[in-house]
């Protein structure tokens, strides 16, 4: 499947605005075709893409079935999880527009990854970053249970523990997602790419505004601790393992315990290229090498 027709913008909101149903939705006609193929090639599955895509009439409400299957527990109804995702769905379109974005983030930088269907029916990172988004909602209308109640059911069902109050932009991918970890008053911005075991964390018992601020752009490897209130500069690369103390200017590769510079990021929008490489650290390769471009 191509996504060329999308035409997407460099900014992930602006992509996500072109995807407005009101003028179609690229996304859903994929995901309805998709859906439509795989009923047919595996009947085992047609049940649930039926249930998951075939049976609604948009995005949002095949959006907010999937999380419902996925969230509910003896806490609460598939029903009642599914009313909470469409409520906040349809009072902050943002949301929905937001999911289109971070689907297209997925499609374009996870290899593994060949159709929007694929995000929605099978990977957790996808899941739980929209699931952190009807929380998120909540939290931000001072309904702080049910968004603490719906972190601790995407930590159980994803393992993955992002509080509601933290501000992620759109565009973004979790990878893997295992054992991500974001703060209260961390920061995350648009585009930005995190692979499994990320902590955005505190030093220690301080309140207040204690979390990393990430951000547009940045490339966070596998495992990496950025730690304290301090900036990620967009465009930076956090290598896999790093435990970060200090705040990073942009465009800069960041790698090491703790984390020095190691280098330019080599790339306008590392994000985007997902190549964790460092020219001079890693087997193989020249100090001359040059990642691919943007």
């Amino acid at each position: 499947m191509s996504i060329a027709h999308l035409d997407p913008a460099r900014s992930p909101r602006a992509t996500a605005k072109k995807m407005e149903p009101a003028i179609g939705d690229p996304i859903w006609r994929e995901l309805v075709d998709a859906a439509r193929k795989l009923a047919l090639a595996e009947p085992a599955m047609a049940s649930l893409v039926h249930s998951v895509i075939l049976s609604h009439k948009s995005f949002e409400e095949a959006l907010a079935y999937r999380l419902a299957q996925k969230l509910a527990s003896e806490d609460m109804s598939q029903l009642a999880v599914r009313d909470l995702a469409l409520q906040a769905m349809a009072e902050d379109e943002e949301i929905g527009a937001a999911a289109r974005a971070d689907a297209v983030a997925v499609f374009e930088r996870d290899p593994a990854c060949t159709s929007f269907l694929q995000a929605l029916l099978y990977l957790k990172g996808f899941l739980a970053l929209c699931s952190w988004r009807i929380a998120s909602w909540y939290w931000r209308q001072r309904r702080f249970d049910i968004a603490r109640l719906l972190q601790m059911r995407i930590s159980e069902a994803f393992g993955v523990d992002i509080h509601p109050g933290a501000k992620i932009g759109c565009g973004v991918m979790f990878d893997h997602a295992t054992g991500i970890v974001i703060g209260e008053t961390a920061v995350v911005g648009d585009n930005v790419s995190m692979l499994h075991g990320v902590t955005l964390g505190g030093t220690g018992k301080e309140t207040g505004d204690r979390h990393p601020k990430v951000g547009d752009n940045v490339l966070i490897g596998a495992n990496a601790s950025i730690l304290g209130n301090i900036t990620i500069g967009s465009c930076a690369r956090i290598g896999a393992g790093s435990v970060v103390l200090r705040s990073v200017p942009p465009c800069k590769t960041y790698a090491g315990v703790p984390a020095v510079e190691r280098g330019e990021a080599g790339c306008d929008e590392p994000a985007r290229t997902m190549d964790h490489r460092i020219a001079g650290f890693c087997d193989g390769l020249p100090a001359d090498y040059e990642p691919p471009e943007c």
